[in-house]
């Protein structure tokens, strides 16, 4: 990840607006989901999202996010993030360091926005094969 931060003009203000609140994730799929297994933003098996807890500040790009689930690694940390006006979210997981100090992020697709759920889609390599892993988001 070369920049997280664009200038304000290509942000989508509404859409970070829209976002701001506390949120759950509810499903994760992809191809092949019951055979494989993907590593999600280098932190725990995709299906050990289901049930994390998202906080988006849309004022400062700042937030938490914090896995739950039983039988996977428990982890909790602040994120800086963005949407640009293609819909493009930049997020970084900043474990207790500046953001700024954070060389690598994620790059993923906003889908589906409503006022009470949205989609992020990671493009990963499984196998040779790229696919879309989605993370279905509900407002709590």
């Amino acid at each position: 990840m070369v920049a997280l931060v664009a200038s304000c003009g290509s942000l989508d203000q509404k859409s970070q607006v829209g976002l701001k609140g506390n949120w759950t994730i509810t499903q994760v799929t992809y191809p092949g989901s019951d055979y494989i297994k993907v590593n999600s933003f280098d932190i725990a098996d995709s299906k050990c999202f289901i049930g994390s807890n998202w906080s988006f500040v849309s004022n400062n790009n700042k937030g938490e996010m914090s896995l739950t689930q039983p039988g996977c690694p428990s982890f909790s940390s602040p994120i800086v993030w963005t949407i640009t006006k293609t819909g493009d979210f930049t997020l970084k997981i900043t474990e207790g360091e500046k953001a700024k100090r954070v060389s690598q992020g994620y790059y993923l697709k906003v889908r589906n926005q409503t006022d009470n759920s949205f989609q992020l889609v990671d493009n990963v390599n499984v196998g040779g094969n790229n696919v879309e892993v989605v993370y279905q988001f509900q407002r709590r």
